[in-house]
């Protein structure tokens, strides 16, 4: 499930400007057909420059929700065809390049776009730390531009201009041989050490208060997933890492909020946790999710403990093994360490539900979910098969 849940989503058959606005969005990406029957993209422009009368007679039509379902199945969206914040917001990013506009840091208004994400990434190509690559400009990608114009004989004031672009485009690549942010993370966990002790990890079970979350029978996914987290949180902490949970039994923060608590908290890792729910008979097994666009830009140490953690859980329940998918969620996105969701089963499955249910499981999931925090710790000569890590009873 994706996270746009603040506005009424446009959906098949709504009308109005904001339908206007979407399709305007669409047409720029070449995603959508224009009146003359070409799809081909446009620069940036104001959203929906119609009459007043065509803009109340713009319809979301099943053209407009193909297209819609395209865009969010490249941008690492939920794909439901639905235009809810997250879905608009992405879309507006999308339509900037860059050199389209100045760039700068702004801590009250962030820019987010495409055109960051750029940036971000050529400045790490050279060899500087731009912080994470997010597609928002923030004091870290203000501090490696900084860097890169000081160096390179260009006012250093933080702002991608025209002048930091014609460098930009004239200097080659000097971090080679993988993602340079790759290269950066890797070192630094390996440097931090193969322990859990002082560690800070934040695990956030999902829905909460008056959000159940899919219910089945008497059994609710927030229920579910705060016995998980809290047996997650125990074995943590016997393993010597502080843990903080985001919610209590009957509290719902927006996914902001979660977000927001565990960047205060300066965690070394973020932990969401959900089961899932689909109207498929078919729909059942375990995956996992880090922050990635599909095109490059991702958490890297995110994918790497996606991918353990979905492995262990896997090994130790027999569950269906679903894979690691890049996503664009906030709750990834935003998050300023490395953040994992992880969707361990289907409540709605009748063979899930049943195993889900059953306490023995539920610790075998915290049981992999611990062997993979601490594997990613562990120096890849010392890093045991999946499925066979037992931490030691004494640190």
């Amino acid at each position: 499930m994706g996270t746009d849940s603040q506005m009424t989503p446009l959906r098949l058959g709504d009308r109005g400007a904001a339908v206007a606005d979407v399709q305007t969005a669409l047409r720029s990406l070449g995603l959508l057909p224009d009146r003359d029957g070409t799809t081909v993209p446009r620069p940036p422009t104001a959203m929906a420059t119609l009459p007043d009368v065509a803009l109340a007679a713009a319809e979301y039509d099943a053209a407009t929700e193909l297209a819609v379902r395209h865009f969010q199945q490249t941008r690492g969206l939920s794909v439901d065809g639905r235009v809810g914040e997250e879905t608009y917001r992405a879309l507006n990013e999308a339509r900037w390049s860059l050199g389209d506009r100045l760039l700068r840091y702004d801590p009250e208004r962030p820019v987010r776009g495409d055109d960051v994400i750029s940036l971000q990434e050529r400045v790490h190509e050279l060899g500087y730390d731009a912080g994470p690559v997010d597609g928002v400009f923030g004091p870290g990608t203000e501090e490696g531009l900084r860097r890169f114009q000081r160096d390179y004989g260009l006012t250093a004031d933080g702002t991608c201009g025209p002048a930091t672009l014609r460098a930009l485009r004239q200097l080659g690549r000097k971090v080679t041989g993988g993602r340079p942010q790759l290269l950066r993370q890797s070192a630094s966990f390996v440097d931090s050490g193969p322990h859990l002790i002082g560690r800070r990890i934040v695990v956030d079970p999902g829905h909460g208060g008056d959000d159940p979350g899919f219910t089945a029978g008497e059994t609710t996914e927030a229920d579910l997933v705060f016995d998980l987290a809290s047996r997650i949180e125990g074995r943590l902490a016997a393993a010597g890492a502080t843990v903080y949970l985001t919610r209590g039994r009957d509290q719902n923060p927006a996914a902001s909020e979660r977000t927001a608590f565990a960047n205060d908290a300066r965690a070394d890792l973020f932990i969401a946790l959900h089961v899932d729910a689909h109207t498929s008979a078919h729909a059942r097994g375990v995956a996992s999710y880090y922050y990635g666009t599909g095109s490059g830009a991702s958490s890297t140490v995110g994918e790497q403990f996606a991918n353990l953690a979905r492995r262990e859980v896997v090994a130790r329940t027999g569950l269906l093994d679903l894979g690691s998918h890049p996503k664009t969620w906030d709750l990834l996105r935003m998050s300023r360490m490395p953040a994992v969701r992880l969707d361990a089963g289907y409540l709605s499955h009748p063979v899930d539900r049943l195993v889900l249910l059953d306490a023995r499981v539920r610790s075998a999931i915290a049981a992999g979910v611990l062997a993979a925090v601490q594997r990613l710790f562990l120096p890849a000569e010392a890093d045991p098969p999946t499925g066979t890590f037992v931490l030691p009873e004494r640190l």
